[in-house]
């Protein structure tokens, strides 16, 4: 595996692959890598000859500064899993070469109705942070083919209307969700949590599936505020929200139709940790 930390070098790399017939796969990601990060990775080898993983603490998506000071760093063990994981290539830049004219003033994307509602309303200025990012990440690696997981469904969504803003031609292909044996997402935010928090952080999918399991025709408001309640009495110390929303784009769905297929999503902080995950029900 090569390590890159400019995009000059970088281009030329994906340039003499991609002359050589390659199908290249990119995977961009924050570090502090888990399994779910590397089954990205082992999907893209299956998909792609070349695979690009990068690793970048992008600044511009955190609405907390103390969240990006937080967040983990774990190099030299990524670097290891991603050579097992048969990665051709890491890219590791800083911000310079990310955002060579710094970080004010920069480009906004009409992102509509999913940049505002769930994460959104929680979190302003994340997705249009997250837009920056990933749109310099492609411009810098020209994949066929971008992988990211179904954790961040809404992320997922945001990115897709990224691509269709800047007419990228690239190939968005989602990776179902890695979990531990207790039902929880793996996420980086994990490892900042204690082993009895990482029991109790279960509760979070338990209670999407409750919702699942009980979800209704018409209104289901009551079956929320309920929901909210069973994560709080299992040791959250807080929920931002529990909601039904439409698949395809995301719009309130808790007046269910129960034909329409939708995200239960939800977004709860445990030992100061703030953890998000989602179910797809097909009606």
């Amino acid at each position: 595996m090569v390590i890159l930390k400019k995009i000059t070098f970088l281009k030329e790399v994906i340039t003499q692959k991609s002359a050589e017939g390659h199908q290249i796969g990119f995977v961009p990601t924050m570090g502090a890598l888990h399994e779910g990060h590397i089954t990205l990775v082992e999907q893209a080898t299956k998909q792609c000859s070349f695979v690009v993983v990068s690793i970048y603490i992008n600044p511009t998506q955190f609405n907390n500064p103390d969240d990006f000071k937080k967040y983990p760093i774990t190099l030299e063990q990524d670097i290891l899993a991603l050579t097992k994981a048969g990665c051709d290539a890491l890219f590791l830049p800083d911000t310079d070469e990310i955002y060579p004219t710094g970080t004010a003033n920069l480009e906004l994307y009409e992102l509509g109705l999913i940049e505002n509602t769930l994460e959104g309303r929680y979190r302003p200025g994340h997705f249009q942070g997250v837009c920056r990012v990933v749109n310099r990440l492609l411009a810098a690696v020209n994949p066929d083919y971008l992988f990211l997981g179904q954790k961040d469904a809404q992320q997922c969504k945001v990115i897709a209307k990224m691509l269709q803003l800047t007419n990228r031609s690239v190939q968005l292909v989602i990776v179902p969700t890695i979990r531990a044996t207790s039902g929880l997402a793996l996420s980086s935010r994990n490892k900042r949590l204690s082993e009895e928090g990482l029991i109790k952080a279960a509760a979070l999918y338990e209670t999407l599936l409750f919702v699942q399991e009980n979800i209704e025709i018409g209104n289901n408001d009551g079956l929320i505020e309920t929901a909210k309640t069973r994560l709080l009495s299992a040791g959250f110390e807080a929920v931002d929200y529990i909601a039904i929303a439409d698949h395809s784009n995301l719009a309130d769905a808790s007046h269910w139709d129960g034909k329409t297929t939708v995200y239960i999503l939800g977004a709860a902080f445990i030992e100061g940790v703030r953890l998000i995950d989602n179910t797809i029900f097909v009606g």
